[in-house]
């Protein structure tokens, strides 16, 4: 993983790869974790009047530790913010989220995202940090009749920190939702499409671009979702 994330700037981890990384506890407890997505509010910030997006939100303050619960500490519940350099339709405002509740926070599957992605991201950077900040989305994206869900309405982009993790929770009558990986030159350099619990991508945020096609309902007339937790990470 990390040789590939140092050549392209990218990889791909199929749900099995995922599973071995998350270990069995996590995944043990996968049903409780991905039934959160059930509860999780409007978001209130599309500038484009689209309420097809749904989300949670945390941040924490973290360092690499040798085991899945020490290392990473939770700060107090703040807005999201991105610049309009990197998101043309909802950056230059603070954008305040439902918090992620605490039971997510602390559940075996966010504690090993955040290791596993602490570990290998660590390594890979120039003088790395004491410690990252890192920012935990919940997203829930729909379709329906008349309405096509969004996943990343500003276009192909960069988020505006170093290391990204998007994992698919679960896709339910969902057609599309193709994910490009895009070179800063504006090369294509991969698409693939998230399919399963679990597959994953990690990204290197200065080095790729990142866009997700339009999702509509795969059977018409029933609503469609495409539920992802996404973490960032950049220095603090």
């Amino acid at each position: 993983m990390a040789a590939d994330l140092r050549d392209t700037g990218f990889r791909r981890v199929l749900p099995a790869e995922t599973d071995a990384l998350l270990g069995p506890e996590a995944v043990a407890g996968w049903d409780r974790f991905a039934d959160s997505w059930n509860d999780l509010g409007l978001d209130r910030f599309m500038a484009d009047g689209g309420r097809y997006r749904r989300r949670r939100f945390a941040a924490f303050s973290a360092s690499p530790a040798p085991d899945l619960s020490g290392g990473v500490v939770r700060k107090p519940h703040q807005p999201h913010y991105q610049s309009r350099d990197y998101n043309s339709l909802n950056g230059g405002v603070q954008r305040w989220f439902e918090p992620i509740t605490d039971a997510i926070a602390d559940h075996p599957v966010t504690r090993a995202v955040l290791a596993r992605g602490l570990a290998l991201f660590h390594p890979l950077t120039a003088d790395p940090p004491a410690r990252w900040h890192v920012e935990l989305h919940q997203f829930r994206i729909e379709a329906g009749e008349g309405e096509a869900g969004l996943p990343t309405p500003e276009g192909a982009h960069r988020d505006g920190v170093d290391w990204v993790i998007v994992m698919l929770v679960e896709r339910r009558n969902a057609a599309s939702g193709v994910t490009d990986i895009y070179a800063n030159d504006g090369a294509r350099l991969g698409a693939f499409t998230l399919e399963q619990p679990r597959d994953t991508v990690f990204l290197d945020d200065h080095r790729v671009l990142h866009g997700v096609t339009a999702i509509h309902p795969l059977e018409p007339g029933q609503p469609a979702r495409r539920d992802v937790l996404v973490a960032t990470f950049r220095r603090e």
